[in-house]
């Protein structure tokens, strides 16, 4: 034989053992179409488009929003979708949405305004966005006096100088009503609003309103319901960056406010008497919380069906934010007998 081929064979190197695989997490809660205990009634999907008038076009409303950001320690996603039941029926979305920014670096204020338009009333969509315009004009306008209101943690001046805003908006909400030659009642719009500090040392968020809704917070994978309700006057105060004592020098410990402000406000002249009650909280986030506003008709199966509240809270429990289309997904996780515009806006606390 060739001589290259006797003596023992060559020595092959020795190959380490791979390493171990890293541990599997444990699986997150999967994505859904709907909850409890059977289908919706109508399509999981958009069927019929609202009627377009040629002349108006401006006047049309998307089947969907979605938008989000991320500002100091938070993160945002806001989505607004149309409810089955205006799917099927062909009606435009009632819920507005709003997401804006004023302001630059970290004196920048956001504010995330919500509206519900008064059921079966033709105009409803029109009078949800027209109330999200002016209390977003309204905010703007003051923004640097309430971003250091927040960072100074002046509850008192914060809550009057926002009943103000908002009272002052809902009146021109009423006057353009009069204006249409429409019944102020009919051309009405409950308003959620939530304010976000820029500045990365301050966890104070700030919530207010009028009308019912939901405001709840994820914290340790429990849901909190912190809806500050009519005649609750028990709440948190704001604590934490810049702040000042709980207590104001006129004695002010309570979240909401039923009346209007006697003060002088620093924002706006005083408004008309409101009509409904404001609600308001202000708060201190954690790292780690969710934050959730919502219309009434994602709050609603909320608060009713058990099943849909484990399911956010296992999707929202992760250590990151969902990104957008899968916060999309979510909330649009259907419960049969609940098939109304579904409007939510959730904050991430790192």
């Amino acid at each position: 034989p060739p001589a290259a081929l006797t003596g023992p064979p060559p020595s092959l190197p020795v190959l380490a053992p791979p390493p171990p695989p890293p541990p599997t997490p444990p699986p997150a809660s999967l994505a859904l179409d709907y909850v409890g205990s059977g289908p919706p009634t109508y399509d999981a999907e958009p069927t019929a488009l609202p009627p377009a008038d040629p002349d108006d076009l401006d006047d049309l409303v998307a089947d969907t929003v979605l938008d989000g950001a991320r500002y100091g320690s938070s993160t945002l996603r806001a989505a607004s979708v149309r409810g089955d039941s205006a799917r099927f029926r062909g009606e435009p979305r009632r819920d507005s949405l709003l997401t804006a920014r004023f302001g630059v670096g970290d004196q920048a204020l956001v504010l995330v305004a919500m509206a519900t338009g008064a059921r079966a009333t033709p105009g409803a969509h029109r009078a949800a966005a027209e109330a999200c315009h002016w209390i977003g004009r309204a905010v703007g306008r003051s923004h640097a006096r309430l971003a250091e209101d927040i960072r100074a943690a002046r509850r008192g001046d914060l809550k009057s100088g926002l009943h103000r805003l908002t009272d002052r908006s809902l009146g021109k909400l009423r006057a353009s009503a009069a204006e249409q030659g429409i019944d102020p009642d009919e051309y009405a719009a409950t308003l959620r609003c939530l304010l976000l500090p820029a500045h990365p040392e301050c966890r104070t968020r700030v919530f207010f309103g009028v009308g019912p809704g939901g405001l709840f917070r994820l914290r340790d994978g429990e849901w909190q319901d912190i809806e500050p309700s009519v005649g609750d006057l028990t709440g948190e105060a704001v604590v934490g960056f810049g702040s000042q004592p709980a207590e104001t020098p006129e004695g002010d410990r309570l979240t909401m406010d039923l009346g209007i402000p006697t003060p002088p406000s620093p924002y706006e002249p005083a408004p008309e008497p409101p009509r409904e009650p404001f609600r308001f909280r202000a708060s201190v986030a954690r790292p780690g919380d969710t934050l959730l506003m919502c219309t009434g008709g994602l709050a609603e199966p909320l608060r009713g069906e058990p099943e849909l509240s484990a399911h956010l809270a296992g999707r929202w429990s992760a250590a990151t934010p969902p990104g957008l289309a899968a916060f999309l997904a979510d909330t649009q996780v259907r419960v049969k007998g609940y098939a109304d515009d579904r409007t939510a806006a959730a904050v991430w606390e790192a």
